[in-house]
């Protein structure tokens, strides 16, 4: 139960590092980076466990306008590392130090104009970053209080590259420092459907933030998540894709995308502390086919439907079924019952086997094993 009440929020999820480990097709260096990766997110899971057991020992330092904070690490595990940028510095020509520092800006603006909220915590937090964490670390990861990013595959020779730097996705920033909000509101527990709509959460906000920055429609957006962060020698697009599910990449050496879109294919697994990053492709879908029901800009709407409901409604045990009746019911709040919004979250759940009324299939909590 530790990996559970301790996650570590990665982007990259651990059955990709799996395979990678397992192929026949990966060179020798890619397995054994894999294995080392492995080994280490144990470790790195120990370190997210401190830092929450004294969490209630630390004030985080607030401020009432956007902040930020970029470290180096130095290729360390050391956090939160060397300060390189703080709020207002300008660019340093690093180029994971500046993404890091847009990223995090971008994210903190879209949250603040979008839905009128302060910071990550709603209460002015500190956006800390760290970037150059270990030496050719392949992941991103929340750990409760900040932000750390890998370089990816830059000690390989570029034939061997599987990755790029995890600050090179906009997606991926929004999507991990999503994890802090709903760490502040919902805290929905890391396993199994809960743990899934936690990772489907950050999916939809990491696309959002992403769309809102780039002034994308629903349908000039892509709806992929963690675009640009395989190299290209990996046949895939993105780590996930909110449009299609399963369909994001293809590969020898990293896998097949296992994302199901509908509740029929909904797979449990003692893995993956349940499926959190495989399953969340069914609430995934339903978003995305909300925000199609309406069309423009799918923050404006189907945005703060969700945004309300993960601040407001959702709790930490609840589950897809509770997502779609209380998103439903927002929706109802926001715009009127049986109004063009409400009933195109009814598509948008029917559409992945989800009911709105509470009712429909519905895989228990710890799933049918």
């Amino acid at each position: 139960m530790d990996s559970h009440a301790h996650p570590l929020e990665c982007i990259i999820p651990p059955y990709m590092a799996k395979h990678i480990a397992e192929s026949d097709q990966a060179t020798t260096a890619q397995r054994e980076k894999a294995q080392r990766y492995l080994s280490l997110s144990e470790q790195i899971r120990a370190q997210r466990r401190i830092l929450t057991e004294v969490e209630s020992l630390v004030t985080a330092r607030l401020v009432e306008q956007k902040e930020r904070v970029v470290y180096d690490a130095e290729n360390s595990s050391n956090l939160p590392g060397k300060p390189v940028r703080r709020e207002g510095d300008p660019a340093t020509g690093d180029e994971a130090v500046d993404e890091a520092y847009d990223g995090s800006g971008n994210t903190y603006d879209y949250f603040d104009q979008v839905h009128s909220r302060n910071s990550i915590d709603g209460k002015g937090m500190v956006l800390e970053s760290t970037v150059h964490y270990q030496v050719g670390y392949d992941n991103a990861f929340w750990n409760g209080q900040q932000m750390v990013y890998g370089d990816g595959d830059e000690d390989l020779p570029p034939e061997e590259r599987l990755f790029n730097r995890f600050t090179i996705s906009l997606g991926v920033i929004g999507h991990e420092l999503m994890h802090g909000v709903t760490q502040n509101e919902a805290n929905l527990v890391y396993f199994f459907q809960p743990g899934a709509l936690n990772e489907s959460m950050s999916d939809v906000f990491g696309s959002l933030v992403r769309q809102w920055v780039q002034k994308q429609s629903v349908q000039e957006a892509d709806w992929l998540i963690g675009e640009g962060l395989f190299t290209e020698n990996v046949n895939g697009a993105a780590l996930r894709s909110l449009k299609a599910p399963g369909t994001a990449y293809d590969d020898p050496v990293v896998g097949k995308d296992p994302q199901p879109a509908h509740m029929n294919d909904y797979k449990n697994v003692p893995y993956d502390n349940g499926g959190v990053h495989i399953n969340s492709g069914i609430p995934n879908h339903a978003f995305y086919r909300a925000s199609m029901e309406i069309g423009g800009n799918a923050w404006e709407k189907m945005g703060q439907i969700w945004y309300i409901t993960l601040r407001d409604k959702l709790e930490s045990l609840h589950q897809f079924v509770d997502a779609a009746r209380l998103t439903y019911q927002t929706a109802g709040e926001l715009y009127g019952v049986g109004s063009l919004e409400q009933q195109a979250v009814r598509i948008g759940w029917n559409a992945v086997g989800l009911s709105v009324s509470g009712k429909g299939c519905l895989s228990s909590l710890l799933g049918d094993r």
